[in-house]
Parts: structure tokens; C-alpha cells; sequence
């Protein structure tokens, strides 16, 4: 097992899906804190394999990017944190066979928090940026692939997120995702 200081780990009410807290060792020039360990992640029941990493920077208030997933047999596992602003982070299980099928969770990721999500595969995932030039570091386990990438639009009636910001700034292919069928054509999982 990995030396302290380690990872806080909590899952969420959607199985499989945790919030990351820091477990901060300070002193008088700031801190230390451990943001990953794969034999942490593997303890509890996570993929620890990250084989890409992206940064997505967004310049105003009130954007929205998502919501999206990519089938199998290029599906993800993300381990999100927004490492400059803040954002709405939002996550939907679109696991068929999950007694929380089609519920979500929304998280607020800020620099200054430093909390990171765990998103694992089958799920849906988005965020609306809460404030100017918000930035957001993402690990995946998959690399991105334009063919096994999916979505459904962001304010699908099925799921009832409540977004914080009225009005979102979306591009043309977040603003026209289908609404979610549960069809057995949309594989997520």
C-alpha cells in the first residue's frame, strides 16, 4: 500500500463512483498531498489504469460540455479535477443492469477545493463552468476514440439535473444529442 499521505476515498450513492479528497500534510511552505496510487485505487475496486490525459479550458461563465461517454469496447473510466476556476461536474449511470440506472450526481470541483471525481465506465459525464477561464484536467483509461463516443443531451427530461447557470453556452454537437432512450442500440456499458 502506498505511504501516507494517502487518498480520501467516498463513494457516491451511484456505485462505483467516488469524490477524492487530499489528505493534506501541511507546514509552513504549504503542503503535501497524494492525488493518485494505483494500490489505493485497486483497494477499492477501481481501475488505476490511465492511459491518457486531457485539459480542457473553457473562457466563460456558464459553458456547458456533455454530456458524453464512449461505448464499449472503448470504454472509460475518468478521474476528473478542475485545476484552475470551478465547475458543475455531473455524472449519470447509464449502466442498464445498476440499481441506479439513469440517476445522477453533480459535484462542485474548484481549484481551491482540489477534489477530484471518479467517474467509472458507463457513465455519462458533464460540467458547466461556474466562473471566467475554468480549466480541467482529465485521466482516462481509454484512449479517445471519434467512433465509440456518445451523448445525450444535457437537459433530457429523463434525468432532471438541475444546471446552476440559466441559458448555457453549448456547441452545435452537445445542444443537438438525442434524448436518452434506454434502447438497447445505445451500448454504454
Amino acid at each position: 500500500m502506498c505511504k501516507l499521505p494517502s487518498v480520501i476515498f467516498t463513494e457516491t450513492k451511484l456505485r462505483g463512483a467516488f469524490i477524492l479528497d487530499l489528505d493534506r500534510r501541511e507546514d509552513e511552505r504549504g503542503f503535501f498531498a497524494r492525488t493518485f496510487c494505483a494500490e489505493e485505487f485497486k483497494a477499492h475496486g477501481l481501475n488505476p489504469r490511465f492511459v491518457q490525459c486531457s485539459l480542457s479550458f473553457t473562457k466563460r461563465k456558464g459553458t456547458l460540455r456533455g454530456m458524453h461517454w464512449q461505448s464499449p469496447p472503448r470504454a472509460e473510466s475518468k478521474l476528473i479535477r478542475c485545476g484552475r476556476g470551478a465547475i458543475h461536474d455531473v455524472i449519470i449511470d447509464l449502466r442498464p443492469h445498476s440499481e441506479t440506472f439513469q440517476q445522477h450526481i453533480a459535484v462542485e470541483l474548484t481549484a481551491e477545493n482540489r477534489r477530484s471525481l471518479y467517474v467509472p465506465e458507463g457513465f455519462a459525464h458533464g460540467f458547466q463552468t461556474l466562473v471566467d477561464e475554468a480549466e480541467v484536467v482529465y485521466q482516462m483509461s481509454e484512449s479517445y476514440s471519434a467512433e465509440a463516443t456518445q451523448g445525450v443531451r444535457w437537459n433530457d427530461p429523463a434525468f432532471g439535473i438541475a444546471w446552476p447557470l440559466p441559458d448555457p453556452l453549448l456547441n452545435e454537437r452537445d445542444r443537438n444529442y438525442p434524448d436518452f432512450s434506454g434502447a438497447s442500440d445505445r451500448r454504454v456499458a
